[in-house]
């Protein structure tokens, strides 16, 4: 006899599980949370790309000065 091909059972991974609330319908807090997180990423991203920004403006800010003094020095 030949093997049924119609018995698809356990193929395609498994599903998770559920909470009383995700049956209910109540919505998930698990993506809210997510969200969140994914927030205060990007706000913290930016907040270092701003020190960085600024950082190297203030150094590149003393450098020019501290050429400009040399070359009044050597005049």
């Amino acid at each position: 006899m030949a093997k049924s091909r119609n018995n698809l059972l356990g193929v395609g991974g498994q599903r998770k599980k559920l909470s009383r609330a995700e049956q209910q319908g109540a919505g998930t807090a698990r993506n809210a949370d997510r969200k969140t997180a994914a927030d205060q990423k990007q706000e913290l991203l930016r907040k270092m790309r701003e020190r960085a920004q600024s950082a190297e403006s203030a150094e590149s800010a003393r450098s020019d000065d501290s050429q400009e003094q040399d070359q009044q020095a050597r005049s």
